[in-house]
């Protein structure tokens, strides 16, 4: 993305997935390892709040870069867009989607219940209420239903989607080179009057604060579960509780 923004022949940048889907979220077989990672002798004591701070503003600052950068950005997305998948699509100034694309913030079930990322875009595109559901309970949309609310600028079937993205990019491509840096750069300011930007920071905040969650007893602790029945099975496990009636 920095040579892209440094080069003046570029004009709308295109972010997709290489593989299977556009991003299926964070490894979460390394989720708070990389805080304990800042230490001489990992795993040895708990992480500290400097280490946490640290790479979780390294994570804001990849935020910031796809929201205020400076030249038009689409999200193609297909297959699964989980959690940070769906924080750069939503980051994105168009994204368009597979119909049968799966897209959810279901990293919010590990227990984060609405913290922990950056939620003013989330907030500004789908409204309050359906934002909430979303992050309270990691449901997935799918493309189409991602176009309804707002989430996505446009649905279409698979097998059009690049087709459909490399059409909207030669539409983009007609404006001017200073036009488009002048609009990025008011969006910048318009994104601030919004709280958009603040919102970044509260993102990454709240995302430190969560790193030092206590699980009660009777609550669904994924790193214990991680621990004694690997990656996979928690993941599953945690999943599995809301499909009981």
């Amino acid at each position: 993305m920095d040579e892209a923004a440094a080069d003046d022949e570029i004009k709308v940048t295109i972010i997709k997935g290489a593989g299977r889907s556009f991003c299926a979220g964070h490894d979460l077989s390394r989720i708070y390892k990389v805080y304990e990672e800042q230490d001489a002798e990992p795993g040895k004591r708990r992480p500290s709040q400097r280490a946490r701070l640290k790479i979780d503003r390294k994570w804001l600052e990849g935020h910031q870069k796809i929201l205020l950068f400076p030249k038009i950005t689409i999200a193609q997305v297909h297959g699964h867009c989980i959690g940070e998948g769906a924080i750069i699509a939503e980051m994105c100034d168009v994204a368009i989607v597979a119909d049968d694309a799966r897209i959810s913030h279901a990293e919010q079930r590990l227990g984060f219940a609405g913290s922990g990322l950056n939620l003013v875009p989330l907030y500004q595109t789908v409204g309050y209420k359906k934002a909430r559901w979303m992050l309270l309970t990691g449901e997935a949309i799918s493309g189409v239903e991602a176009e309804r609310i707002g989430l996505a600028t446009k649905s279409v079937p698979y097998e059009k989607l690049e087709e459909e993205v490399d059409k909207a990019a030669r539409q983009l491509t007609l404006l001017p080179r200073d036009g488009i840096s002048i609009g990025k750069a008011a969006n910048h300011m318009i994104c601030n009057i919004l709280g958009l930007t603040d919102g970044l920071v509260y993102g990454y905040m709240t995302h430190t604060l969560f790193t030092n969650l206590r699980w009660e007893p009777d609550e669904y602790n994924f790193v214990r579960q991680r621990k004694e029945e690997g990656v996979r099975t928690g993941i599953h496990k945690r999943d599995e509780r809301y499909l009981e009636p």
